[in-house]
């Protein structure tokens, strides 16, 4: 028996049910939505029209999607403002909506309580850190220098930004 072939949307409602479908998977950004619309053959209008109802139903949200992964992301791995704003452009977040989102997940958050935290994380996979890689993991998880400075001196002392 051979595989059944799907047939493309033709209509406005079957690339909608086709599109709920694909947001019952998992959350998603606007962008991600019309690039597997446009993937799966719809024109781009067809696209558009799809998200423009899904957006007034409320099965879009970029603004709510960015504070969701946001939240989600910083459980799992803490990180800096610079990471988590190319993390949520790299979704198809819109650079002023991400960086509204960051600001306001971020906003009561001690970056160097966060730095410190992201250190933690790095150690408690049984890993030991010396002042440099400190320096290159926290670079590389986008903390800025000023909080970097300020965390290695913190937990390395003057002699850790000799290193």
């Amino acid at each position: 028996m051979g595989a059944k072939k799907r047939t493309v949307p033709s209509s406005h409602e079957e690339w909608m049910h086709f599109a709920v479908r694909y947001l019952a998977r998992w959350d998603r950004t606007v962008a991600q939505v019309e690039q597997f619309l446009l993937s799966k053959g719809a024109s781009a209008p067809q696209a558009k029209q799809t998200i423009r109802r899904l957006s007034e139903l409320r099965y879009l949200d970029d603004r709510a999607y960015a504070g969701r992964w946001i939240e989600s992301r910083l459980t799992r791995q803490p990180m800096g403002r610079e990471r988590l704003l190319a993390e949520l452009q790299g979704k198809g977040i819109g650079e002023a909506v991400a960086e509204e989102a960051v600001q306001e997940a971020l906003r009561e958050v001690d970056d160097e309580a966060l730095a410190g935290r992201a250190l933690k994380f790095w150690q408690r996979k049984g890993r030991r850190v010396t002042a440099l890689q400190a320096v290159r993991l926290l670079r590389q998880w986008g903390f800025e220098e000023e909080t970097i400075e300020r965390t290695i001196r913190d937990r390395f002392g003057h002699e850790g930004l000799e290193s």
